[in-house]
């Protein structure tokens, strides 16, 4: 992260912080921005939570005059309050109340070894076999923002998680772009009922068995005509921008990579793929800033 991009940031997490929790008549020794600003520096230079309690690992860009224990730290963090300035953070730089035109739907995995011993991490399926981990579920906008997205064990399935993120986004887009794994009425009403259209990509084999157990809704019948007979087909191709943004999130120092050692369990992994998004939208805003 530059040193832009940490003053951004920074004085976006005390902004939020003030507005959230304003200041009490005996205040806190560390107070709730400095606790949630640790944790970004932190995961920008993808270290532990013990290593930002550290002073010797901060410089004039950064350098707080009294630093919490490692104990402190990790309490003070799992407060209700410091993590709704996470959230708004990461909600205020990734713009969600915008709407985009086209959305996208999709899930990344996010493996860890196979002698780990999280007790939350399961077996799934991914490209190339099966892993232990968990995975990304997330609504992206054609401008690849993301939008809504939710962190589960890497066993459970995406269209329940897929429903509920288009339910619960700020904003959806009049088309929703998804593959074949979120053919399903349900996901098609769950679109219709926020305004927009779902097209996902339907196999040979099911355009025609599916419609004849009379299971289907009316949203799903009309997108099997429209992806046999209208331009559906032709829209899905540009389904594969969702990809370019998961593979954006990984391209920069500081990015979304694989889940370093001491990031595990549901409640970990979920904190710290947060701040990574939040970094990536933060990266973004300032590239397309000085465009």
């Amino acid at each position: 992260m530059s040193s832009r991009d940490w003053k951004v940031v920074y004085a976006l997490i005390q902004q939020v912080a003030r507005r959230i929790a304003p200041p009490k008549k005996w205040p806190p020794t560390h107070p709730d921005h400095l606790i949630v600003a640790m944790f970004f520096w932190s995961v920008a230079h993808d270290r532990p939570m013990v290593w930002a309690c550290d002073r010797d690992n901060y410089h004039t860009l950064f350098r707080p005059k009294a630093l919490p224990s490692q104990s402190c730290f990790s309490r003070r963090l799992r407060s209700e309050t410091c993590q709704t300035i996470l959230q708004q953070v990461c909600n205020e730089l990734a713009d969600i109340e915008n709407a985009s035109g086209i959305n996208y739907l999709d899930a990344r995995p996010l493996p860890v070894g196979a002698c780990s011993k999280d007790r939350e991490a399961r077996a799934g399926r991914m490209s190339g076999g099966i892993a232990r981990g968990y995975r990304l579920h997330a609504l992206v906008s054609d401008d690849q923002r993301i939008i809504n997205w939710v962190v589960t064990a890497m066993n459970e399935p995406e269209t329940p998680h897929a429903e509920r993120l288009i339910e619960t986004a700020a904003n959806v887009g009049e088309v929703i772009l998804a593959d074949a794994v979120f053919d399903a009425s349900y996901m098609y009403d769950a679109a219709a009922a926020r305004g927009s259209t779902l097209v996902a990509c339907i196999r040979d084999s099911r355009l025609n068995t599916q419609l004849r157990r009379g299971r289907n809704s009316d949203e799903r019948i009309a997108a099997v005509d429209h992806w046999t007979h209208g331009v559906s087909k032709y829209l899905y191709r540009d389904r594969i921008r969702v990809e370019t943004t998961f593979g954006n999130m990984s391209s920069f120092g500081g990015g979304l990579g694989p889940l370093p050692a001491w990031v595990r369990t549901l409640e970990r992994v979920t904190r710290w793929v947060g701040v990574k998004i939040a970094i990536y939208h933060l990266r973004l805003n300032q590239r397309r800033a000085a465009a």
